[in-house]
C-alpha cells in the first residue's frame, strides 16, 4: 500500500517523482525483519562533488533516454555489410503494447528475431531449485543466441500459485554476465517483462546490469484498477496515467544518471554502478560480477 499510495500514485498523478523526507530509519536490507526486494540490496554510486556533474533539468538537452535493442553492430565493418540491426526506442520503459510490438517484429524483413525465455520454475522444487533455475536458464539464452535469436526477453508472465519466479534482477544480471563469459553479449539484446520494478532505483539496477528495455507490465495494470476504482484524479484518463507513470521514470532514470556525469542510457546500460550491502561475496562474484560488496550477508539460499 506505501508503493501505491505513496510513490506510484503521485508518479501517475503529476509525472514527477514522489517527493518525501530526507531522513530514512529502516535498517539495511540485510538485517531487516521484513523479506526485501533484491533490488534494496543494492546503492547507487555518484560522484562526490559539490554540485552535480550534470544538471537534469537544465541540461536536459544534452541527455538522452534513447535505446538499442538488439546485437551490436561490428566496428570493423566499415564497408557497412554487416546485417546487424537494432532497433531505436526513445526511452527504454515500455507499455504492454510497445512489447508486443517487439515480440511479433520477425515478421520484418527476418532482420529481427525474438525469443521469449520464462524465469519462473515449478514451486516444487522450493527455495533449493532456484540454483538449478538459474543454470538452465543461463543455458537457454546461449541457447537462443546460438539458434539465431538476437532479441531476449526475461519474463515472468507465468508466475503463480504452482510457479515462482527468479528475481528479474538476479536473472537479468546472470543472462548478461554468462553471456559476456561466453562472448555473446553484444550478439543480442535483453528486454525485461517483470512484475517487481515499481520506483526508479529498480528500473536503474535492471538497466545497470544489462536490461536494454524494461516492461513493468504490474506496475502498469495496477495504475489502471487505481485509476478504476477512482483513487486516481478524475481528470487524468487511463492513458495519460500511464503516460505520466513512464515520464516520472525517466525523469528519475535522467536523475540518477546525472550522478555520475553520464548523459545518455545507452552508457549507463550494463554500467554497473552500483555497490552491494548485505550480500555474500561469493553470490555477488557469480551473478554480479565487478560489483563492490561493502558488507557481507544473505546469499542464494535466502533470497530464494
Amino acid at each position: 500500500q506505501e508503493d501505491t499510495k505513496l510513490l506510484m500514485s503521485p508518479m501517475a498523478t503529476t509525472g514527477q517523482e514522489a517527493v518525501g523526507s530526507m531522513g530514512t530509519d529502516t535498517p539495511i536490507s540485510a538485517m531487516s525483519d521484513r523479506s526485501k526486494l533484491l533490488y534494496t540490496y543494492f546503492k547507487q554510486n555518484f560522484a562526490q562533488v559539490t554540485n552535480p556533474p550534470i544538471d537534469p533539468i537544465r541540461e536536459e538537452l544534452v541527455m538522452s533516454l534513447v535505446s538499442f535493442i538488439g546485437p551490436r553492430p561490428n566496428i570493423f565493418d566499415l564497408v557497412g555489410n554487416s546485417r546487424r540491426k537494432r532497433l531505436e526506442v526513445r526511452q527504454p520503459i515500455l507499455t504492454n503494447g510497445d512489447l508486443e510490438k517487439i515480440r511479433s517484429i520477425g515478421h520484418t524483413e527476418d532482420r529481427f528475431d525474438t525469443k521469449t525465455i520464462d524465469i519462473t520454475y515449478a514451486s516444487n522444487e522450493g527455495a533449493a531449485g532456484m540454483q538449478g533455475a538459474i543454470d538452465r536458464l543461463c543455458e537457454r539464452a546461449e541457447a537462443a543466441v546460438a539458434g539465431g535469436y538476437n532479441i531476449i526477453i526475461l519474463s515472468d508472465r507465468q508466475l503463480g500459485p504452482d510457479r515462482i519466479a527468479i528475481p528479474a534482477l538476479l536473472a537479468t544480471a546472470a543472462v548478461h554476465h554468462h553471456l559476456i563469459r561466453k562472448g555473446l553479449r553484444t550478439s543480442v539484446g535483453l528486454v525485461v517483462e517483470s512484475g517487481e520494478p515499481r520506483e526508479v532505483h529498480h528500473f536503474c539496477c535492471l538497466a545497470g546490469y544489462g536490461a536494454e528495455a524494461i516492461n513493468p507490465y504490474l506496475a502498469f495494470d495496477t495504475l489502471l484498477d487505481m485509476h478504476k476504482r477512482g483513487e486516481l484524479p478524475a481528470e487524468v484518463d487511463a492513458y495519460e496515467v500511464v503516460s505520466r507513470y513512464i515520464k516520472s521514470i525517466g525523469k528519475g532514470i535522467l536523475k540518477v544518471m546525472s550522478k555520475m556525469g553520464i548523459s545518455t542510457y545507452q552508457s549507463y546500460c550494463g554500467a554497473q554502478i552500483f555497490d552491494a550491502i548485505g550480500l555474500k561475496a561469493d553470490f555477488v562474484q557469480k551473478y554480479f560480477t565487478g560489483t563492490a560488496t561493502l558488507i557481507e550477508g544473505v546469499g542464494l539460499e535466502e533470497i530464494a
